[in-house]
């Protein structure tokens, strides 16, 4: 028996000529597949242009090709069997009557017919049932691995209600657990062991048409520290929501795990964990394997491929930004996309608070990579609006790290990415003295660490500001700075408050608070699509600036009444669509695009490229 699922496969070596097969089992089937000049099937040459950023749909997997019909393998088989394990291609109890007898699947399946939206009824009523969210987050795994398009479809849908499962938190839980619930590996795992053999790893994976890699060493995952190889749910997470909210199709999605070890003593311990057993690698041998790693990249998939940098620690993470920046087109969703995602809600929230961006002062909690990537955005924004040198906007915003405020005295002891933030100032050592000091507008959290905005920190916030904004950034909800209730609580309904991590409304004296959610997942997406869609070679900040633009453009009155700097998950393609044109835009406006001619509509451009998870109905 012959089976070939996907038309890129090397055994689609027969160029130029028309195959007819006599495959048995159960009687002899004729089937004949037109094979083109290139090596590709009719089915790869059935759709050229249009969707996926003007990248060739293969797999007819655009909202513009929702209409056509499709071959679910490019050569037949004696039986489906194969067919109803191929999470492409299977639709479960939604195959037709006619499907049943075209594919040999008569007897392999129930009787009944299910829609899909029948399908997504079940599975969600199932998926309810489940009390505890690492239990859903299985559910959604398993679904993912046995029917793309119905895993998809049920995250379209219910967005807000499914993105905590397969995100932030619950995948941090997955995370710690993965050696534990690990079932089917999903995608690249490359360690110390491939070194000099990268470029036929990146080989073994089955598709060829690649458009963004998101890529960790599992050193910093969430807030919850080095998890090594069990790391790799943040990847396969990140390309979920690029499918499900960006639209990017899910056969040009990369996840990639690279182990250099772990120094996570209990991991080492584990009889279960199922990455290196040895401390982490630094140093040389460290930057060799990334070097050979982003070089393979480059030249298997080309220059326009988006490789995402995903929870490395801060050492590596600035290093690798600022080294393959240059060369590569790489974005850091910690440092980029945070930052990206709080401006956008600082400039939303401005219609609530009042003022520029320039007359308020920052204070952040935390200088890591989202701190330092947030307040260097920021301190951009407003050297844009004002023309004022980015030395002079640096100036408002203050950060606090484990050490205390950081000031000019500290500068011999900083770390090179926090020099920029040292102002004079006398020492200060507690958040709490810091606020009364510096009396910031703005509150800002991503240092990882739980329960550090206090009741009295809060209190202080709402003494000297009529509407103190407070962002708790930090993930998992665990992590999160404070609660929502203790927000709105502390500053008697005052505040103005989002989170990294989702948070229910609070009834605080008879009043409904929503909280908004700082959520990644609004620009990473959408600011993918753009640079994809547009050809870009290279990030430039003012594509991030860009983002941020867009994202505080969508939201509404609607949404500022109840509180709001963000608008609703609910719409989030329709975001994603703004953020991608707005992104694209900019890439063409600096010479930074590789597509040509520019759409003439790049929203209904954006919109046109996306993934639609709908069921094709098969010839």
């Amino acid at each position: 028996m012959i089976l070939l699922h996907r038309p890129n496969s090397q055994l689609l070596s027969l160029a130029g000529k028309s195959l007819a097969l006599l495959v048995s089992g159960g009687g002899e089937r004729k089937v004949r597949v037109a094979m083109a000049s290139n090596g590709v099937s009719g089915l790869d040459m059935e759709k050229k242009s249009g969707g996926g950023g003007g990248v060739e749909d293969i797999y007819g997997e655009d909202s513009a090709t929702e209409d056509q019909l499709v071959t679910p393998w490019t050569v037949s088989v004696a039986s489906g069997y194969t067919l109803l394990r191929d999470p492409h291609h299977n639709k479960g109890l939604a195959f037709t009557e006619n499907e049943r007898d075209a594919h040999y699947l008569r007897g392999l399946l129930p009787p009944a017919v299910l829609n899909q939206d029948l399908q997504e009824k079940r599975l969600m009523h199932n998926l309810r049932q489940y009390k505890v969210p690492l239990q859903r987050y299985m559910a959604m795994m398993d679904l993912q691995e046995r029917n793309e398009r119905l895993f998809y479809k049920l995250l379209i849908d219910n967005v807000e209600e499914l993105l905590p499962v397969v995100y932030t938190p619950t995948v941090g839980e997955a995370c710690q657990k993965y050696g534990s619930i690990f079932r089917r590996p999903q995608g690249l795992y490359i360690s110390l062991k491939e070194k000099g053999k990268i470029l036929e790893v990146l080989k073994n994976w089955p598709e060829r048409s690649i458009q963004v890699i998101v890529v960790t060493d599992g050193e910093r995952i969430l807030g919850l520290g080095d998890l090594g190889c069990q790391g790799m749910g943040i990847p396969v997470g990140k390309l979920s929501l690029y499918t499900a909210l960006g639209g990017l199709r899910p056969s040009a999605c990369l996840p990639v795990t690279i182990d250099v070890g772990t120094n996570n003593e209990q991991l080492l311990k584990d009889e279960f964990y199922i990455g290196l057993k040895q401390r982490r690698a630094t140093g040389q041998e460290y930057a060799e394997l990334l070097h050979e790693f982003m070089c393979a990249v480059k030249q298997n998939y080309g220059e326009r491929v988006l490789i995402q940098f995903e929870d490395f620690a801060n050492h590596n993470a600035f290093e690798l930004l600022a080294k393959y920046s240059k060369t590569h087109l790489v974005f850091n969703d910690d440092i980029q996309g945070t930052a990206s995602v709080v401006l956008a809600g600082l400039i939303a929230s401005l219609k609530l608070v009042g003022g520029s961006l320039a007359e308020h002062t920052f204070l952040f909690l935390g200088a890591g990579e989202a701190g330092t990537g947030i307040a260097e955005l920021i301190a951009l924004e407003i050297s844009k609006q004002t023309k004022a040198p980015l030395e002079e906007t640096r100036k408002k915003i203050w950060l606090v790290d484990s050490k205390g405020l950081i000031v000019h005295s500290r500068m011999e002891s900083l770390q090179h990415f926090k020099k920029p933030w040292a102002h004079d100032h006398e020492p200060i050592r507690a958040l709490l003295d810091a606020v009364k000091s510096i009396k910031p507008t703005v509150l800002i959290g991503s240092s990882g660490v739980g329960k550090t905005f206090t009741k009295e920190v809060v209190e202080a916030m709402t003494s000297f500001n009529k509407k103190p904004l407070i962002l708790a950034l930090s993930n998992p909800t665990s992590q999160s700075e404070c609660t929502a209730e203790e927000a709105y609580t502390w500053s008697k309904g005052r505040a103005i408050f989002a989170s990294g991590s989702p948070f229910d409304p609070v009834e605080y004296n008879g009043k409904l608070f929503v909280p908004g959610q700082a959520n990644n997942a609004y620009i990473f997406p959408g600011f993918g699509l753009g640079l994809i869609m547009s050809g870009a070679i290279r990030v430039h900040d003012d594509m991030l600036l860009a983002a941020s633009e867009a994202l505080a453009a969508q939201v509404t009155q609607e949404n500022y009444d109840k509180g709001l700097i963000y608008p609703p998950f609910c719409n989030i393609r329709k975001i994603s669509a703004h953020i991608a044109a707005n992104v694209a835009a900019k890439a063409y406006q600096l010479g930074l695009a590789s597509r040509l001619p520019r759409p003439e509509h790049l929203v209904k451009y954006a919109e046109s490229c996306m993934y639609s998870p709908v069921y094709r109905s098969y010839r």
